[in-house]
């Protein structure tokens, strides 16, 4: 689907999902996003033995992974994990956000609807765009760090004129190969921060996302998911796992919940069918799903 027709600009977060918006996928599978800038998922049917009334809600933020890119509504994780526990999940994942953004994203859905449980989700690639003020031709808030505390810049985020949607993907086949430099040159992506600085930007995001547990009374799970490279070996598991790895414990010391997915993924037999060509596909989310469904008894 064209960007500017699934997003809308926002002076927080640099865009958002545009409410209202139906579309498909290229197998069919449908884009909903409803009138408070969510992704559908589905009706709730609720769980034997587990009547609606009073069911704990809870909110999914995340990436492109917690969206459901390339799967339909029904087929991303918080839609399934939805169906398997019989409450209602709220799918707030923005595909292309940074870790910044989610988090952001998370506090004010937060104080909007009040979950009883939080799922945060992130990939490693999440870290490294704390490190940028521009990431495909969006532009974003980001944060500096002084005396070990975050300060946002670059709020109210500008809102630019986009190129045209057709010409747009046609020059996106080329930078988005280009190295970093070239793709800051070009003004595709721009970077504020050295490589790596989004190590200790993110922490500090853990860290709030820990004081918006006390403050709010949510529950949060911080979800580490991984991109299809990992099992194309050549160091990549080694280097995606280095980067969430402190994050996660970070997580647990703060009293959050964590979950890593890849040993239950290294579990399986050929992990690659999980994943469509980046994202994971209808399988994959199934599985997310269900590790997730057994976590969700604890925290409740």
């Amino acid at each position: 689907m064209a960007d500017k027709v699934l997003h809308v600009h926002d002076v927080e977060l640099g865009y958002v999902p545009r409410p209202g918006v139906r579309g498909h996928v290229r197998d069919g599978g449908a884009v909903t996003i409803d009138a408070d800038g969510l992704r559908f998922t589905g009706e709730v049917t609720a769980a034997a033995g587990s009547p609606l009334a009073g069911s704990p809600l809870v909110l999914a933020v995340g990436d492109s992974f917690t969206y459901g890119e390339h799967v339909g509504d029904l087929d991303a994780w918080p839609a399934q994990l939805q169906h398997l526990i019989g409450h209602r999940v709220l799918n707030g994942g923005v595909s292309g956000y940074g870790f910044d953004q989610t988090v952001l994203r998370a506090e004010r859905l937060a104080a909007r609807h009040r979950p009883d449980v939080m799922i945060v989700g992130l990939i490693a690639d999440d870290v490294r765009r704390t490190e940028m003020r521009r990431l495909w031709w969006h532009d974003k808030p980001w944060f500096d760090v002084e005396h070990d505390r975050l300060v946002p810049r670059g709020v109210p985020v500008p809102e630019r004129a986009l190129l045209p949607v057709a010409l747009r993907r046609i020059l996106e086949q080329i930078l988005i190969g280009l190295p970093p430099g070239l793709q800051h040159l070009t003004g595709y992506s721009v970077r504020v921060h050295p490589p790596g600085a989004g190590a200790s930007i993110s922490r500090l995001l853990v860290d709030r996302l820990a004081a918006l547990q006390r403050t709010e009374g949510v529950r949060i799970l911080l979800l580490a998911q991984y991109d299809v490279r990992v099992w194309a070996g050549g160091g990549a598991a080694e280097a995606q796992r280095r980067v969430l790895q402190p994050l996660l414990q970070r997580a647990a010391a703060l009293g959050l919940s964590t979950f890593d997915t890849f040993s239950r993924l290294a579990a399986e037999p050929e992990p690659r069918r999980f994943y469509g060509p980046i994202h994971m596909n209808a399988r994959g989310n199934r599985l997310i799903a269900d590790v997730l469904s057994a976590r969700l008894a604890s925290l409740r």
